[in-house]
């Protein structure tokens, strides 16, 4: 009796998006860090974001009318206050931030 071969699945090349925080992908869908920061250093950048005055003021309209159960608030209400800031709101968020940073 001849054994099938067994096939195994080819190796990933870069992380599944499941492998990277939320806050990651949140982070770099809106273009206020890159792909190679770490992690710990990510995770200080999305907490400078969520402190920003303008986030919040959007995120508390966003609390108000938007509930999903299965994401966690913080992520959800910075998401959401990201999503509804234009273009030029995210490049001021952004210097902001870096000047934090340095």
């Amino acid at each position: 009796m001849k054994h099938r071969k067994q096939n195994k699945p080819a190796p990933q090349t870069r992380p599944s998006a499941l492998a990277v925080p939320s806050y990651h992908r949140i982070l770099v869908k809106h273009g206020l860090i890159e792909k190679t920061l770490s992690i710990p250093d990510e995770y200080k950048v999305f907490l400078q974001v969520g402190a920003d005055q303008e986030v919040q003021k959007l995120s508390r309209k966003v609390e108000r009318g938007h509930k999903m159960k299965h994401v966690p608030a913080l992520y959800l209400a910075t998401a959401m206050a990201l999503q509804g800031m234009t273009k030029q709101e995210l490049e001021a968020l952004k210097l902001r931030i870096e000047e934090k940073r340095v």
